[in-house]
Formats: structure tokens, C-alpha cells, sequence
């Protein structure tokens, strides 16, 4: 198993920008489409660190 190092290509976590919400939207419906199912759906989503659409009410 590699051990766990930091390089210069690291991103710390105050440079993560949160996504736009067109974006967010864009990547849920491509995952969507190529997920087998709803459970690789969610675990796909939950990778990319986007939350799947509310559901309307």
C-alpha cells in the first residue's frame, strides 16, 4: 500500500470552491445516465462530492 504524502499538486481544503448550481445540475444528469442503478447512482455522486436533486414537493 503507498504511503500517504502531500506533493505540490495537493489542493488544500480552503481552495476548494464549492460548485455552481448549473454545474451540480449538469454532473447529476450525466451520472444519472450512465449509473447501472439507483445505488451506484448515490455511491457516484457521494465520489464526486455533489448530493443528489431534492426531490420537489
Amino acid at each position: 500500500m503507498a504511503a500517504n504524502t502531500t506533493t505540490d499538486k495537493d489542493i488544500a481544503d480552503d481552495e476548494i470552491v464549492p460548485l455552481a448550481d448549473e454545474t451540480a445540475s449538469q454532473a447529476q444528469r450525466v451520472v444519472a445516465a450512465y449509473a447501472l442503478d439507483a445505488d451506484e447512482c448515490r455511491m457516484l455522486f457521494s465520489m464526486l462530492g455533489i448530493e443528489p436533486a431534492a426531490k420537489p414537493e
